[in-house]
């Protein structure tokens, strides 16, 4: 300690330090060999990133989104970052197309950007470019890339995921569950409940309206309804007219029905106590135009009663059109 106070003393007079060890160098070439250094042993990795022109690049066929049903809503958060700083800042990674001359990439992740990017260059900014990150991957590990990429973003319903691990499942796993559960660093359990979700009835899924709307807590719930044949078929039955005021209800530009409404009839038609009339309320059969608006539905009680078939009052398309949908509705219900 005093040999430590005299040092201490002596520069405070102004003489020299006690002889010591020296710092490390700091200097530009040490930081560069220190860099190099940490390459070397791996401890550091670097990427490639690389500024294309978005239409050499194309999405890849197992991506989890609906690039269709991308648009400038729903892209409209990228679009307003990109113009504000001037470029892309997050690569999308990809890997490289060989032997294509019309493509140079394949997007593993990042459809938004990819999308936005093209939009800019065909409205307001023609010399946008893609950031894009090439990496050398098998299809098993694109999936588990994108998979980490999108599970915490909220821009992808859950039902995209579900389907998206449902595919993955027979494509990478052979059907072994417990195998994907430990790629992909999830209990069972929890990838349990996406399967289920994955394999709900299309009647089931247009009755919350959209595909945002109905999450897994949702799928949770109905999973065992969908599971036992009686309370299935009440189930399904219901979600058609949901699916129908749905519908009608956005035609009318009205308030869709809440998810948690939604879930709630489907429950409640499970526990009528005329479990007869419930089922045999199942057997319908509607016809909607491109558009979406309803042409026609039917319904046939299994029991008893005729089959009913209905048009709507303020229906718009032409006689020909209505009537190939009341034909169309004859045939599903009469057959068997």
């Amino acid at each position: 300690m005093a040999l430590g106070n005299k040092g201490f003393a002596a520069g405070l007079a102004g003489g020299s330090p006690p002889a010591g060890k020296l710092p490390p160098r700091t200097g530009v070439l040490q930081n560069r060999g220190n860099r190099l250094a940490e390459l070397a042993s791996g401890q550091t990795l670097t990427r490639e990133h690389e500024l294309v022109d978005p239409a050499l690049c194309r999405v890849w066929e197992f991506h989890n989104r609906d690039y269709g049903a991308l648009n400038e809503e729903s892209c409209a958060d990228l679009i307003e970052s990109f113009r504000a700083q001037g470029r892309q800042e997050v690569p999308a990674i990809v890997r490289r197309v060989l032997g294509d001359p019309a493509c140079q990439f394949e997007i593993i992740c990042g459809a938004r950007r990819h999308w936005t990017a093209s939009w800019l260059r065909a409205n307001d900014a023609p010399n946008f470019r893609f950031l894009v990150e090439p990496r050398e991957l098998s299809d098993e590990e694109a999936f588990r890339i994108a998979d980490l990429e999108n599970r915490s973003r909220q821009d992808l319903s859950d039902v995209e995921r579900a389907r998206d691990y449902a595919g993955a499942l027979t494509r990478y796993y052979g059907g072994n569950q417990a195998r994907m559960a430990e790629r992909l660093s999830v209990s069972q359990s929890w990838l349990s409940r996406y399967l289920d979700l994955a394999a709900f009835p299309a009647t089931v899924i247009s009755a919350f309206g959209s595909l945002h709307a109905i999450k897994i807590s949702h799928g949770a719930t109905l999973a065992p309804l969908l599971r036992h044949p009686l309370s299935q078929v009440a189930v399904i039955a219901e979600a058609q007219l949901v699916a129908e005021e749905q519908s009608e209800r956005a035609q009318a530009k009205q308030p869709v029905i809440p998810a948690p409404d939604v879930v709630k009839r489907l429950q409640q038609a499970t526990r009528r106590k005329d479990a007869a009339r419930v089922t045999a309320r199942a057997v319908e059969f509607a016809v909607r135009a491109p558009s979406g608006a309803l042409l026609a539905r039917g319904t046939r009680p299994q029991r008893g009663s005729n089959i009913v078939i209905s048009v709507p009052r303020n229906a718009t398309a032409d006689r020909e059109q209505l009537l190939a949908a009341i034909n169309e509705v004859l045939d599903k219900l009469t057959q068997g």
